[in-house]
């Protein structure tokens, strides 16, 4: 599969909390953890379960950046 979006992060899926409509989805990026908001329905299309392996790709008109 090729994007355009360049931010893509390699993964493995940690949890997945279902609600009625959405998920949250759990993704460990090496040693750090982002989550993702999709559809119920997404996640059983793609087959996404614990222990997936899935590619996290951010396409944004910003991204925040903070320091400690």
């Amino acid at each position: 599969m090729r994007l355009s979006a360049r931010n893509q992060l390699k993964g493995k899926v940690t949890a997945i909390k279902e609600g009625a409509v959405e998920a949250q989805v759990t993704v460990d990026i090496g040693g750090q953890s982002i989550v993702s908001v999709v559809t119920v329905d997404s996640v059983k299309n793609l087959g996404i379960a614990v222990g997936s392996e899935v590619v996290a790709v951010i396409k944004a008109d910003s991204v925040m950046l903070g320091v400690e």
